[in-house]
């Protein structure tokens, strides 16, 4: 971990279930959106991502884990269009790499503000 926080580039797990995602939305072609097309992409390449976008993945999770209820999820000789929209997102490992993660960069920049603040109440200014 840096100063600016956590290294934000997704773990082989992440991309492993992305891209299985982006193999299963071709063969039954179903599963996913434009976005989730594009997060999978992104995750399968392991590019580091922006706060905003794990901000997404967190939200994304918690909207759709009743998808998780679905006849077939987890079947990958049949599965759910929320199994492979899930997949796209980097599944299981996704979410809990993208709520670990979202956690450390509050913490990184609570800390951050805590630094500032003493500073200044010693007289000195942040930058110094």
């Amino acid at each position: 971990m840096s100063d600016q926080g956590p290294d934000r580039i997704p773990p082989a797990e992440v991309a492993e279930n992305a891209d299985k995602g982006l193999k299963l939305r071709a063969q039954y072609r179903r599963g996913g959106t434009m976005a989730g097309i594009a997060r999978a992409r992104d995750l399968k390449n392991r590019k580091p991502l922006s706060e905003k976008t794990i901000r997404k993945m967190v939200s994304y999770f918690h909207r759709h884990k009743a998808d998780k209820r679905a006849e077939n999820f987890g079947d990958d000789e049949n599965p759910s269009t929320g199994y492979i929209a899930w997949l796209l997102w980097g599944g299981d490992a996704g979410q809990k790499w993208a709520e670990e993660h979202k956690k450390a960069i509050e913490t990184a920049r609570n800390e951050g503000r805590m630094r500032r603040f003493k500073q200044s109440e010693h007289g000195r200014s942040p930058d110094s």
